[in-house]
């Protein structure tokens, strides 16, 4: 039985060696210059691979297993190949190594190379490639590696664009790798807007453009003639990520809306953490010159004047709106003053709190229809000091949050 045991262990850490971090093995690339592909300071990871590899991120069967996943910077055309040191084999492990290829497949639209050489050839045709759409904005950002400014456009696409189709379905792949929930959307529907980022950049004399990003937007009919354009996904590729790249795409799509008389107001689908950073910072830079936000008025607490302002003017809803007020009248706020502290601390408070009353309603409830009398007293009492504490730390959380939006706002 030892025996048996032993060669189990055995057999257990040889497979040990053949399961491999998705995370890890895939590899991917923006490639611009043909030395790119040699260079790993232009390599990037998932942050994800859970949806293609599973909840454990795990690819078993090989050793040393290098998923390459590379695209041009510009059209994105691929090269996909998996290189490995071993693979373990059915005749003698008796087990199967997972197919990771046709797992890739799944994601990737087909009419990608295989090897090094067509793609280097593709590279060369790069030069012909030209963003799709309507130009909507360019801002140049400094780049202290580079040393000089670096221009960047923002265009708005659609599916007539020829060829834009193709290039969103290799677009839409990074999905898959960096939100944590992604789905591919229905392309076919009209409905949906595309606004996508471009670096200028040179080769050779030439002047191409680099993918940057991207953000899908959903418009929503409201009875009788209105829309409300929905937020759905938003990508900055790692390599241009914390270059403020986010916070000028999303300026720049509510500036669009903002000019048209149909638009109600702007929402999200399920926000990030780092989404609702990015809005904050951006709604109460678009807001802070408001009429209706001036201090004295902040000062005054939060009023119907505020919501129509911003929803008028510049297609924020009520509910971000409200966001952006606390925000600004924190700014206008002495917290050392104590009067005007525990003022602001209260009017933060007894939004936060809503929910929390809705609650106690419904236990209170339920409460009397299950226990005697004085029991539901002691319990709500236990309630309302937990209910402080949470409230205590949500107050502290959001302050803490609004600060920092307050500091990128002072610095930009």
């Amino acid at each position: 039985e030892n025996l048996f045991l032993s060669g189990l262990t055995a057999m257990e850490k040889k497979l040990a060696e053949y399961k491999c971090n998705t995370n890890e093995a895939i590899q991917l690339k923006l490639v611009r210059f043909p030395e790119d592909l040699e260079d790993e300071n232009t390599t990037f990871n998932p942050e994800y691979s859970h949806q293609v590899f599973g909840d454990d991120e795990v690819a078993f069967g090989y050793k040393g297993l290098k998923i390459l996943l590379y695209y041009i910077a510009g059209n994105l055309s691929t090269l996909f190949r998996v290189e490995y040191a071993s693979k373990v084999n059915e005749k003698f492990d008796c087990v199967e190594a997972d197919d990771v290829e046709s797992k890739i497949r799944e994601i990737i639209p087909p009419g990608f190379c295989t090897n090094t050489d067509d793609f280097v050839s593709l590279l060369e045709k790069e030069v012909n490639f030209k963003p799709f759409g309507m130009l909507l904005h360019t801002y140049s950002i400094h780049n202290e590696e580079a040393g000089e400014d670096i221009t960047y456009q923002i265009y708005k696409a659609d599916m007539t664009c020829p060829g834009f189709r193709e290039y969103h379905e290799r677009l839409q792949t990074f999905l898959m790798w960096f939100i944590e929930t992604a789905s591919f959307i229905d392309v076919d529907d009209e409905r949906w807007n595309y606004f996508l980022v471009f670096e200028k950049y040179n080769k050779d004399g030439a002047t191409l453009f680099a993918t940057v990003g991207y953000m899908t937007v959903y418009n929503y009919y409201v009875y009788p003639d209105k829309t409300r354009p929905r937020v759905s996904q938003m990508l900055i590729l790692p390599p241009f990520q914390g270059e403020g790249h986010g916070a000028q795409l999303l300026e720049t799509v509510h500036r669009y809306y903002m000019s048209s008389p149909t638009v109600l107001d702007i929402t999200a689908e399920d926000p990030s953490e780092n989404y609702v950073k990015l809005r904050d910072f951006v709604l109460v830079k678009l807001c802070q010159d408001l009429l209706c936000f001036s201090p004295v008025k902040l000062m005054q607490g939060f009023s119907q004047e505020m919501v129509t302002e911003a929803q008028q003017k510049l297609k924020i809803n009520k509910q971000h709106t409200r966001r952006v007020y606390e925000i600004l009248r924190l700014r206008a706020t002495n917290m050392g003053d104590a009067e005007q502290s525990r003022s602001y601390r209260l009017d933060v408070k007894r939004r936060l709190i809503g929910p929390y009353k809705k609650k106690q309603r419904e236990l209170a409830k339920m409460r009397r229809c299950l226990r005697p009398e004085e029991m539901t007293n002691q319990l709500n009492q236990i309630d309302l000091n937990l209910q402080r504490e949470q409230l205590e730390e949500s107050f502290q959380q959001l302050v803490s949050d609004y600060r920092r939006v307050l500091e990128r706002l002072a610095q930009a």
